[in-house]
């Protein structure tokens, strides 16, 4: 019994040290340095942007109007930048990156895809916002690379040329 006290009061104060954290770090987008501005989620849920400074040599972090569902006050950690091959220095974001292997591949990367929900979620907009499913874009990502360990593998399996795609598996 003395054991389920002592780890309800340490369960407590945790949580209450976690809430005085959260609510005393305020994630105010034009109070970021523009080194943490990219990815960044303000405490109004509303997305930091990096901007060019008009008639100046500068970059600037402004509140969006885009609103994010789950996170606010986030600011993304160096490690998900890493691993989903993004640059906090970018001003603007464009669905050009789609067209880059190397940037799909770091965005379906397990290392991003599966624990990075906020740059995740942002491409996700942005592709569904071209009429692209990133879900989709990761999978074919996915067996591209399957494909290409199969012909390296030398296990005597040759997928041959690949086939054009059909309108039925677009």
């Amino acid at each position: 019994m003395g054991s389920s006290v002592k780890l309800s009061l340490l369960l407590f104060f945790t949580c209450s040290l976690f809430v005085q954290i959260t609510i005393a770090e305020d994630v105010i987008c034009e109070n970021l340095p523009t080194n943490l501005c990219s990815f960044a989620i303000a405490s109004s849920g509303k997305r930091c942007v990096l901007e060019n400074h008009k008639n100046a040599h500068g970059k600037t972090c402004k509140t969006s109007e885009v609103v994010v569902d789950k996170l606010s006050g986030y600011i993304e950690t160096d490690e998900c930048v890493k691993a989903c091959g993004v640059c906090r220095e970018s001003v603007g974001l464009s669905s050009d990156a789609f067209l880059s292997s190397k940037f799909t591949a770091h965005l379906c990367s397990p290392a991003c895809y599966h624990k990075c929900p906020n740059i995740v979620d942002l491409f996700f907009n942005l592709a569904a916002g071209e009429g692209v499913s990133l879900p989709a874009l990761c999978k074919n990502q996915e067996d591209k690379h399957r494909e290409m360990l199969a012909s390296l593998s030398g296990d005597g399996v040759n997928p041959g040329p690949a086939a054009a795609p059909t309108p039925a598996s677009l």
